[in-house]
């Protein structure tokens, strides 16, 4: 007897990346609007190379000037319609390269900025990723971010986030809402880290923090 339980969850990971890449370009407006000002503030000066870790749907893609040299590293194949579509829109001459976080597929020093929004919540290693991004950072080059973390400890919203935590990276690619993301910044090795925290109007998500690290 065929067991429809796994076959409607193997089915499920079958069109789980491309119902995520259709998710974050149809579903997201509300919450980029909300964030509209914090990236032009921490967009407004990037030029040169600039690399940007998880572009998804390309939602980051209107606030780069359009003399930067844009290179994304996207894992999600589906997510490559969206942001070609995006780019011809706006003009914008964009190079996609298919890799993750752990193991950017570029030189050492190679980058004037790297750019990662909603990104390292779902990394498998965030160590990794940040001295990724330090190595292919140019000295004086920065990390610009804005990132979800974790509720304070012991608030309610705190158990919430551990409560909804399997269900929540299952459905989010990886997604985990409770991570200290200001930890693994604060001991990565920048320079310098300038960050502050802010509330976004999301459920689960809201404690977010937009900040730089220097190389």
């Amino acid at each position: 007897m065929m067991d429809w339980g796994n076959v409607m969850l193997e089915e499920f990971e079958r069109w789980r990346p491309r119902l995520f890449a259709w998710a974050l370009a149809n579903l997201n407006q509300k919450y980029e609007r909300a964030v509209a000002n914090y990236k032009r503030r921490l967009f407004q000066d990037l030029s040169g190379t600039v690399v940007e870790i998880g572009p998804g749907a390309g939602a980051n893609l209107p606030y780069y000037s359009r003399g930067v040299r844009w290179i994304g590293i996207e894992p999600n194949p589906f997510m490559d319609r969206y942001l070609t579509r995006q780019a011809q829109k706006l003009g914008m001459e964009i190079e996609i390269r298919r890799g993750t976080g752990e193991q950017l597929p570029l030189p050492d020093a190679s980058a004037d900025a790297v750019v990662s929004t909603l990104v390292l919540c779902s990394v498998s290693n965030l160590a990794s990723v940040l001295a990724e991004v330090l190595r292919v950072l140019r000295p004086g080059g920065r990390f610009v971010f804005l990132e979800h973390v974790a509720a304070p400890e012991g608030t309610w919203l705190r158990r919430l986030q551990g409560w909804l935590r399997p269900i929540w990276m299952r459905l989010g690619e990886g997604c985990q809402p409770d991570r200290e993301t200001w930890i693994a910044l604060q001991r990565a090795g920048f320079a310098t880290l300038d960050y502050s925290g802010f509330k976004a109007p999301v459920p689960v998500v809201s404690p977010q923090i937009v900040g730089v690290g220097i190389k």
